[in-house]
């Protein structure tokens, strides 16, 4: 999926404030996103900063979304549990999923396995991008957002935006 396509849609579903740590995964992201003046991207740190950030949205009445590695899932499991799922606060995890079917450098094939454990365990929601299926995953995932008031997650498989 193209980068301006895929801003565009996650626009047509509410999201207009977001966070991420820079990573090369999402190198494609950046230049349209930083060109839209209808989109405010906050680059973080750290994901954790991210998440806080990206949840200032939901005070200020909007759809907020982060930007991260699933390596830096594990970098927020706390944040997660004490803060977003405990306040339920609603945000999008939009997660690069690093190591999928194994298929990554080294470094990155363990969490490509167990990203789907983790929130699993964290009962996070979560779709699995496909282009045709874009519209559907976000629908669902806005639904659950608003409906439970909880942080739901988008992982995004490797090369889906280019």
């Amino acid at each position: 999926m193209k980068a301006r396509k895929f801003w565009e849609c996650l626009q047509r579903h509410g999201f207009s404030f977001f966070a991420g740590v820079p990573d090369s995964t999402f190198k494609e992201l950046y230049g349209p996103v930083m060109e839209e003046l209808r989109i405010r991207y906050v680059p973080a740190v750290r994901e954790d900063a991210a998440l806080g950030v990206a949840s200032a949205a939901h005070f200020a009445g909007m759809r907020g979304a982060i930007l991260l590695q699933n390596s830096g899932l594990g970098n927020i499991i706390n944040p997660l549990t004490s803060f977003s799922l405990l306040y339920k606060i609603p945000v999008l995890l939009i997660i690069g999923w690093r190591g999928y079917q194994d298929n990554d450098a080294p470094e990155h094939l363990v969490m490509g396995r167990k990203t789907t454990a983790f929130l699993d365990t964290l009962e996070i929601p979560y779709e699995i991008s496909e282009e045709h299926t874009i519209n559907e995953s976000l629908d669902t995932l806005v639904e659950l957002m608003d409906e439970h008031r909880t942080p739901v997650a988008l992982l995004l498989l490797p090369g889906f935006v280019n």
